[in-house]
């Protein structure tokens, strides 16, 4: 009875840790089960050794029925339960890289970012950034810099956060091309890592492509996609338009300007510098205007994004699931079929899946991906001929080409009206844009300088 009561202990306290401890390692029941009938035998050997029997005592045990021991059964995870550990365990994964980087990697010291603090400061840190991109200092450095550090740094501390979901794909795609990590930042001064940014001139999605040059670069952009907004594919196109760029000059200040501006004005600012220019500091004078101001502002993200910390500044949570799976979809979809379904708000749709312009998937001669958190994969699949036999209703308003114009011109511009207490990142926060594309469309000059009852236009997709 002692040995019965003990396996009946563990069997129920298996049982718990199973279905409470969500760590990788309990996703491996066969080594649990392992790992049970080891210390079953052990606690079999820790009996106490019973007197040798006698006739009586054989004879009472052979009229007795042994008791049956328990069987210690691990209770089976459902699809849903499953993914909702792997979800856990990705997040987890992603937030301990993120700090480990900064823990391991990015030189940490005790002195204040302040004016009083000697460039010979930010140089040092500039150049604990080991990288094949050269990241000098100077006094427009340091400008950027303390545009991206004033203020609370409430625009880094937003980027922080939407980093951890985009920085691990987007770092994917640059170790593929064998292209520097440090490249990460780009998106960072070119879209605010908005993945629906829009500029004045056209150009869209994380890595702000003109319309041209992604489809030169095989990103499909039309009424219902446009993969510019695709985090994944665009960040592909970038890494070879970014190669291209690099075969020409062989110098990265020179690549790096030539994505802002184009090889074309590259090479007139070098044929004005004369033939010896051969780096961006060199032509600087000969660049276009905002060329001038780009790579400085990608070494002054890169600073701000490595030594947040010493300058008081924290991550905002990701307004964005970090843990996420891709569905291949090859039918006519609407957003709407799987939020009116499963348990998914239209707006996290959208945000995962930023390239289908009027929430539809027109995959009728190919297929097309569709991304969700990884929470809500099992139970798509569970109700996939559910949402399917929806798409008569929340079609039909599509067939009619008048009705697409309809659609795109509702989710074209919004006016906001600043109410008291609000700020330009937490209006760029709630529209999911960055600040300075409502700069840009309204012709600020200064983002703290608000008043109450202002408006300002909000470009959408």
């Amino acid at each position: 009875m002692k040995r019965l009561t003990v396996l009946l202990l563990f069997c129920l306290c298996a049982a718990q840790a199973s279905a409470l401890d969500r760590k990788p390692r309990n996703l491996r029941p066969a080594a649990q089960a392992a790992e049970t009938e080891t210390r079953a035998e052990e606690w079999q050997l820790e009996e106490p050794v019973q007197p040798q029997s006698t006739p009586q005592a054989a004879e009472t045990a052979a009229d007795s029925t042994p008791e049956p021991e328990p069987a210690c059964v691990i209770p089976e995870l459902s699809a849903e339960q499953v993914d909702s550990l792997v979800a856990e365990w990705r997040e987890r994964q992603r937030s301990e890289a993120f700090r480990e980087f900064f823990n391991t990697y990015v030189l940490v010291d005790s002195l204040p970012a302040e004016s009083s603090v000697p460039d010979s400061v930010y140089t040092g840190r500039l150049r604990a950034l080991a990288s094949p991109i050269q990241l000098p200092y100077n006094s427009i450095v340091r400008s950027y810099i303390n545009r991206y550090v004033a203020s609370g740094g409430s625009t880094i501390g937003r980027i922080l956060g939407m980093s951890q979901y985009y920085f691990p794909l987007i770092e994917d795609e640059l170790i593929k091309e064998g292209l520097p990590v440090e490249l990460r930042a780009l998106p960072i001064i070119e879209s605010g890592l908005s993945s629906t940014a829009i500029s004045h001139a056209g150009a869209a999605g994380l890595w702000q492509f003109m319309p041209s040059t992604g489809r030169s670069y095989g990103l499909e952009v039309n009424s219902l996609v446009d993969e510019r907004c695709d985090p994944i594919l665009s960040t592909k196109a970038a890494c070879r338009y970014l190669k291209d760029l690099y075969r020409i000059y062989k110098e990265w200040s020179l690549a790096i300007a030539a994505y802002n501006c184009g090889p074309g004005n590259v090479n007139k600012a070098l044929a004005r510098a004369g033939g010896e220019s051969r780096s961006f500091w060199d032509i600087y004078d000969f660049l276009p205007r905002e060329t001038r101001g780009y790579v400085p502002a990608f070494i002054g993200a890169s600073y701000a994004y490595s030594y947040h910390r010493n300058h008081g500044i924290e991550p905002e949570a990701a307004p964005i699931p970090l843990s996420v799976d891709t569905i291949r979809i090859n039918r006519l979809m609407h957003l709407e079929q799987i939020a009116s379904t499963i348990d998914i708000p239209m707006e996290t749709l959208r945000q995962l899946n930023p390239q289908y312009k009027l929430d539809i998937i027109p995959a009728t001669t190919k297929t097309y991906t569709l991304v969700l958190p990884q929470r809500k994969v099992a139970q798509y699949i569970a109700h996939e001929q559910e949402i399917m036999a929806k798409d008569s209703t929340y079609l039909k308003e599509y067939i009619n080409p008048a009705n697409i114009d309809k659609k795109r011109a509702e989710m074209g511009n919004t006016i906001h009206t600043v109410r008291s207490g609000e700020t330009l990142s937490g209006i760029a926060h709630k529209y999911h844009i960055s600040t300075a594309q409502i700069m840009r469309s309204n012709k600020l000059k200064n983002a703290n300088r608000l008043r109450i009852g202002q408006k300002l236009i909000i470009e959408r997709r």
